[in-house]
């Protein structure tokens, strides 16, 4: 593996959702650790898995590995970060300063920006704490989502910038005066980022033209950062003596290495490995110690699996029942990589088809779904929620209504404010707020970032909906974009999941965290699923039957509304694989039009 020869201090894996980095960043730990060096591993994602991985809780402290001599691991609990910093910050005037101004500090400090904030301090701490780095050989990060871990990167840079030029300022950092401290490690933390001898990120990717586009994408904007020494893996290729037992296996195969050979130049002279799909779930250290090996173990069958088929309707079963209401916002939620823009895609073209007017649109900041609808249809509006626009549309607004009748110093301070990082937590909302207000009239169908990102967006979207009932009169009537998340008849989440075991137990955590914010999903959607697909592969038959395991949790544990996506043949890219997701026809996709069979 080109990665691991000579590793800096510091590895950094990242790139588009479900794609591996997690199981990648977990088999490097443990590779490493079996050369006798001491390692830290440590989740920077919201949504973190590490701890199922290794089946131990690990949580927001630096705990030991039992199963891996000299590996320690951290996840990076957003929420608990958060809680210490506002601690931090409050916890000297409590009791000095009034209840409610004590109270307004708090509330300052309650926002997405905060969690966010508090969770990157404790990266950044990681990044510059001598005796830290002291203490192993290597710190490997499992990073979130390419567009919140580029955002993060961003950060250390970002504020540096703000707290040189605002000593005095104020944010959701909190006062700022005295923090050269602070902005000292930032600072470190951006130089130890761009040194290629201490730093090495490995972006990760799967053989799909989609992805190494958008590896292509983060490749570019990292590189403008400093972070200039990276290496390309390709995780999870099928092997070509896969290929001659079925169309299904040759077609991935096919399609996979077009994938490799098209993909975009600014990869090619990156260093490469390509990782072997493996026969059964990377759970557990057994699991990932052979990911790094070329030998095709024979994974035994799951015990206890279902003993016949489960019938399971497909996509336009659901599709049919949404398109009755006639309006309203439909959400696609779930962890990254499972497919959530092609389904959302193919709800919306589904729902335009039948004459019905719908905006399909995004808050990913790693999404484009142009590139998956790769085409237009009447009835269809397609837009993106772009963070950098909507944070300059919300800058020149304030400008020209709040600081119309300032004097010159008055709006430089105005300008320097509207610099701060946070400024894009409140423009994304807004954004996020005009565009539930739409599904009134029409159908809204939202394509989410993966699922610690949209937590983050939920979260701001609470703290408004508090702010307006506190201040509100009893006589008066509001609706909140919560309030409207959090009404059935105005909203459907679907939560999309894979058929194996890690996904599933991400969305139902996903699904306990909404049900706290008082929304319950709508539906869950199994996607890709190979146990709905007719294969001979052996290796394909193998990882479906570690399906059918997960496929009767989701429909007895989970929901009561579930549809099944088969496997397709041809990547889901255009109007017509689109729709053939929903509904098999002209002979695209591989499933029954009126029930999926999962059987193998």
């Amino acid at each position: 593996m080109l990665f691991l020869q000579n590793p800096p201090a510091f590895l950094f894996f990242t790139g588009k959702g479900g794609v591996g980095k997690t199981s990648l960043s977990c088999a490097t730990a443990i590779h490493l650790a079996g050369q006798g060096k001491k390692i830290l591993l440590v989740s920077t994602d919201p949504a973190s898995n590490v701890g199922q991985v290794f089946s131990q809780e690990i949580g927001n402290k630096i705990t030991t590995i039992s199963t891996v001599a000299g590996l320690s691991a951290l996840e990076i609990d957003p929420q608990q970060a958060a809680q210490q910093y506002r601690e931090r910050i409050v916890g000297p005037v409590r009791g000095a300063l009034p209840d409610d101004v004590v109270k307004g500090i708090e509330e300052q400090l309650s926002g997405a920006c905060t969690t966010e904030i508090a969770a990157f301090d404790e990266f950044t701490a990681l990044l510059t704490d001598a005796t830290l780095i002291a203490d192993y050989d290597h710190i490997i990060f499992d990073t979130a989502p390419t567009g919140h871990t580029i955002r993060l990167l961003q950060l250390p840079g970002a504020w540096s910038g703000f707290i040189e030029k605002n000593p005095e300022g104020a944010s959701c950092l909190g006062p700022l005066a005295g923090l050269e401290k602070q902005r000292q490690r930032y600072a470190e933390a951006v130089k130890a980022l761009s040194d290629p001898e201490r730093t090495r990120l490995i972006l990760v990717a799967r053989a799909q033209k989609t992805t190494l586009d958008e590896v292509a994408r983060t490749h570019e904007e990292l590189a403008a950062i400093g972070l200039s020494r990276q290496n390309l893996v390709i995780n999870g290729v099928l092997p070509e003596s896969e290929a001659v037992h079925d169309a299904l296996a040759a077609a991935i195969h096919r399609r996979e290495q077009e994938a490799i050979a098209n993909m975009p130049a600014v990869l090619r002279d990156l260093p490469l490995d390509q990782l072997p799909l493996k026969a059964f779930n990377l759970v557990g250290v057994e699991a990932l110690s052979s990911l790094f090996s070329d030998r095709d173990e024979a994974a035994p069958v799951v015990a206890g699996a279902p003993a016949k088929p489960v019938d399971l309707p497909p996509l336009s079963t659901l599709v049919d029942e949404i398109a009755e209401t006639g309006h309203g916002l439909i959400m696609m939620m779930g962890k990254g990589g499972v497919g959530k823009t092609t389904l959302a895609a193919a709800v919306a073209v589904a729902l335009a088809e039948r004459g019905l007017p719908v905006h399909l649109t995004t808050s990913d900041p790693a999404a484009h779904l142009t590139d998956t609808l790769a085409g237009s249809l009447d009835n269809l509006e397609v837009s993106r929620i772009d963070p950098q626009a909507e944070t300059e549309r919300y800058r020149q607004h304030v400008l020209v209504t709040k600081g119309k009748d300032l004097d010159a110093e008055g709006r430089a301070m105005l300008e320097e404010d509207l610099r701060s990082p946070c400024t894009e937590e409140i423009a994304v909302f807004q954004a996020f707020s005009r565009v539930i207000r739409e599904a009134g009239k029409k159908f809204v169908v939202m394509d989410t970032a993966p699922t610690g990102h949209t937590l983050l967006l939920l979260d701001a979207t609470g703290a408004y909906h508090r702010e307006v009932a506190r201040h509100a009169e009893s006589n008066v009537r509001y609706t909140t974009p919560m309030m409207q998340l959090q009404d059935p008849a105005r909203t459907k989440v679907m939560i999309v999941t894979l058929a194996e075991t890690t996904p599933v137990l991400e969305a139902a955590n996903l699904q306990e965290d909404l049900r706290r914010a008082g929304i319950e999903p709508w539906a869950w959607l199994i996607n890709n699923s190979l146990s709905a697909a007719p294969t001979a592969s052996p290796l394909l038959k193998r990882r479906a039957a570690f399906e059918l395991t997960q496929i009767e949790a989701v429909r007895t544990r989970y929901t009561k509304r579930v549809a099944l996506v088969p496997m397709q043949a041809e990547e889901p890219i255009g109007i017509e694989p689109l729709l053939a997701l929903v509904e098999p026809r002209n002979g695209f996709g591989l499933g029954g039009a009126k029930h999926q069979k999962v059987a193998l």
